[in-house]
């Protein structure tokens, strides 16, 4: 069975409860078969930072209805040693989701590569910000010329 490729996000929100602003998006990008998540977790870091990290079936009832419509194997991919270092990057008094999911979409291509006999030797995500930087720039020069 071909594999997509594997990504994860953290995603840190003020205060100390989640909303559920972006799952539709979440739910739309699984009910279309572009993504499949592998794993969810929750973290919140205290004003005094401390941190405890929550499954979701640890969340209140109120939060974990949020996800009932979102399909997924949710837990156990990350281990804890994953979560301490992605923790250390939420900031007091914060809450964050931790999301790993496979880009089935890409799991066609990544068949196709193995039965060419290919190797992916790099892949990296290209950071939002310098593509804009690029697109900024390559249409200020269309504009001068």
């Amino acid at each position: 069975m071909a594999v997509g490729p594997v990504e994860y996000l953290v995603v840190a929100f003020p205060g100390s409860r989640f909303r559920g602003d972006l799952l539709p998006e979440l739910k739309r990008l699984v009910d279309g078969g572009v993504i499949h998540i592998l794993d969810l977790t929750f973290v919140k870091r205290d004003d005094d930072g401390v941190v405890s990290f929550l499954e979701l079936d640890s969340l209140d009832a109120e939060e974990a209805a949020m996800f009932a419509d979102i399909d997924g194997e949710v837990g156990g991919l990350l281990s804890e040693e994953d979560l301490a270092v992605m923790a250390e990057e939420i900031p007091a008094g914060s809450s964050a989701a931790l999301l790993v999911w496979e880009n089935t979409w890409a799991a066609p291509m990544t068949a196709a590569v193995r039965a060419a006999g290919g190797v992916v030797v790099a892949h990296e995500r290209v950071p939002e910000a310098l593509v804009e930087l690029d697109l900024q720039a390559i249409a200020r020069e269309g504009a001068l010329s």
